[in-house]
């Protein structure tokens, strides 16, 4: 996974909705202190919150298990404080326009609905201005991993041919079509669209308005596939369609398909001109993520961590 991935991923999932604040003021009497680094402090009222709103709804859990997935939260919770801390050192800083854009972006995962992404918080018992504060601390997480870590780590073009010339076999593509689906749940409502489509109606736009796919958001588009990467029964019809002929309906354990081929590739040996640049995103992602484990052990090392573990 890339690196600038997993920050964003381990911040903003792992973390994200569920983080600890760090807390630097002196904690109440009645609160016990789960946690120390270097100065920054976790109560285990806090941790014991967070960690319970990390858990999927419904789930149980043996005593043992829970016992484990504690332990193993509490080790991202310092690895977090440790973050947050070398931020202040490098004096690295998030502006509210920043915050505001990630915002506008999480947002959008809820179609700009603010009704479901009020529902979302209410859910998780989590006020919009600790999740803003939140969100903060996890592009601030990002932003020094960037510059104290990715900027650092490079990969040469050389290293990109030296990276082709071992894989060969990998840049074997097999034939591959483009093509926009339009899923119903009733064969007569199938039916109904096609009618549409053989009228003329554009297909992507018949595919957001009815159809019940995932992909219905970008017009019924799957982009281009193999075979054996789709359900047998669409392989069926798309690599026997003819491009820009409109299938009949295609009935799967999903409901009813409807299918419109694009485009096709032929099975073909991509070039080293074709793949640097995926190539060069792997080896970076790789490098990375190396660099940024080693940043974390580096920080462990020098920082003055203090666990309660009696407390779990």
């Amino acid at each position: 996974m890339n690196s600038r991935h997993l920050v964003a991923r381990t911040a903003l999932l792992a973390f994200f909705l569920l983080s600890l604040a760090a807390c630097k003021e002196k904690p109440k009497a009645s609160s016990q202190i789960l946690l120390r680094v270097d100065g920054r402090t976790v109560t285990l009222e806090q941790f014991q919150k967070d960690f319970a709103a990390s858990l999927p709804a419904g789930q149980n859990l043996t005593r043992d298990e829970r016992k484990e997935l504690e332990r193993s939260y509490l080790v991202q919770v310092v690895d977090r404080q440790l973050t947050l801390a070398e931020a202040d050192r490098l004096h690295v800083a998030v502006t509210p326009a920043e915050v505001d854009v990630a915002l506008k972006g999480y947002r959008k995962d809820y179609a700009d609905d603010d009704a479901a992404f009020a529902s979302m918080l209410k859910e998780r018992g989590i006020p919009l201005a600790q999740w803003r504060k939140e969100l903060e601390d996890s592009l601030l997480m990002e932003k020094v991993a960037k510059q104290a870590v990715y900027a650092k780590v490079t990969v040469s073009d050389a290293e990109i041919a030296k990276y082709y010339q071992h894989h060969q076999k990998d840049f074997n593509r097999a034939a591959q079509v483009r093509a926009r689906q339009i899923v119903v749940s009733t064969k007569k409502e199938g039916e109904r669209l096609l009618g549409l489509l053989r009228q003329g109606e554009p297909f992507a736009k018949v595919a957001k308005t009815y159809s019940l796919s995932p992909d219905a958001a970008q017009g019924g588009d799957l982009g281009f596939f193999a075979r054996g990467e789709m359900p047998a029964e669409f392989d069926a019809v798309v690599f026997s369609l003819p491009v820009g002929q409109l299938s009949d309906l295609v009935k799967s354990q999903y409901g009813y398909h409807l299918f419109l081929v694009e485009a096709r590739r032929p099975a073909e040996h991509l070039t080293l001109k074709d793949v640097a640049g995926t190539i060069r995103k792997k080896l970076l992602a790789e490098r990375e993520e190396q660099a940024y484990q080693r940043w974390l052990q580096n920080l462990r090392a020098q920082a003055k961590i203090e666990i309660n573990w009696t407390l779990l």
